[in-house]
């Protein structure tokens, strides 16, 4: 077919198809060799689609080609890799104009308190597991930030699960402060934060700043959605009824082994069952110390496993409240960190 009626078909202009023609990436089928009329054949057309496709997502020549020559596999791996940079060197830019934007500001910054870096990182990675992607509900990717006198505290959500996370600020407070950091950004500035002896968050009309003497200073967004009313959440908590101490190597362990999607713990006496909550494999019995009603509990593994799995110490307390009632999960020796695991019906409802 000529060139025209080929650019047609394939959504290429028909210099975009001399300019790949001679580029190799999309040759025509023939040439006239009076004229220099080129002609494509119709089992071309998908070729030139896939490469109009992959052009209008910014992937450059080199990576158009190895995509096009590639099996189906390799050409899906290839896409990804490139969406990933490009997500985040736009994550960079968004952050890098927020932190302009504040610079720009001349309203001074809100010093509010000092914590030791390390302490903090380990921290924000330990709360964050709490946070999801949910479309209409930006606030679920942030995390919560709040400095009292007393401490800052460190909360997250995602209706799963709840973690929250409370640290003794190296320095007194100057001000009290909340806000809900923009959970992608805040893990982008964690590698800095780290390597911090010591750093001062300061409060800015769009977001915070975490200052470090002799290290890069880290910007990261506020969310302007409001967070959820965990507080609420917590103080309308029911009376635990059942009470358990585990090894939490022993409980990650036996998750891990559980070869379905969702998980049913048994408490009772001295024990605790780690089972699938099919009942079509068998369970895994953990010594526990267990006060209070025998108890079966079921859960999705991708909400227990990472409650588990970030609990401080060798052993974990859990507080039961009842089959369908949120479970406390916390160490039981501090009490920093807890988190709230929500349960499911055996049928999968939550």
């Amino acid at each position: 077919m000529p060139i025209g009626a080929f650019a047609q078909r394939s959504g290429l202009t028909s210099s975009a198809l001399r300019f790949y023609a001679d580029s190799g990436l999309l040759p025509p089928a023939e040439v006239d060799v009076v004229s220099g009329y080129r002609y494509y054949s119709t089992a071309q057309v998908a070729r030139g689609t896939t490469l109009r496709q992959l052009r209008e997502l910014a992937m450059p020549l080199a990576a158009v080609e190895a995509v096009l020559r590639s099996e189906a596999d390799e050409a899906s791996r290839l896409l990804d890799e490139h969406v990933a940079k490009v997500v985040g060197e736009a994550a960079a830019v968004q952050q890098r104009a927020a932190a302009i934007k504040s610079a720009l500001d001349n309203a001074p910054g809100l010093p509010t308190t000092a914590v030791k870096g390390p302490v903090l990182a380990a921290a924000v990675e330990q709360v964050l597991t709490a946070t999801a992607h949910e479309r209409g509900m930006p606030e679920l990717a942030g995390l919560r930030f709040e400095a009292s006198v007393e401490a800052v505290t460190l909360t997250a959500t995602d209706r799963y699960r709840l973690s929250t996370r409370t640290l003794v600020p190296a320095e007194a407070p100057r001000q009290t402060w909340a806000g809900t950091v923009n959970g992608d950004e805040l893990r982008a500035a964690l590698a800095e934060i780290r390597r911090s002896p010591l750093v001062r968050l300061e409060a800015v009309s769009n977001g915070i700043w975490f200052r470090a003497a002799d290290r890069e200073d880290q910007h990261c967004r506020l969310l302007p959605e409001e967070f959820p009313d965990y507080r609420l959440m917590l103080a309308s908590l029911g009376e635990v009824t059942t009470r358990a101490t585990v090894s939490k190597d022993l409980l990650l362990r036996a998750l891990e082994e559980q070869p379905g999607e969702r998980v049913a713990l048994n408490v009772a006496d001295h024990a605790v069952n780690v089972a699938s909550a099919d009942n079509k494999h068998p369970g895994i019995t953990l010594p526990a110390t267990a006060t209070g009603r025998p108890l079966q509990i079921c859960f999705e593994l991708t909400t227990l496993y990472p409650a588990v799995s970030t609990a401080i110490g060798p052993d974990v307390l859990l507080d039961l409240r009842g089959h369908d009632q949120p479970v406390t999960i916390r160490s039981a020796d501090r009490g920093d960190l807890t988190t709230l695991a929500m349960p499911i019906k055996p049928d999968r409802a939550a």
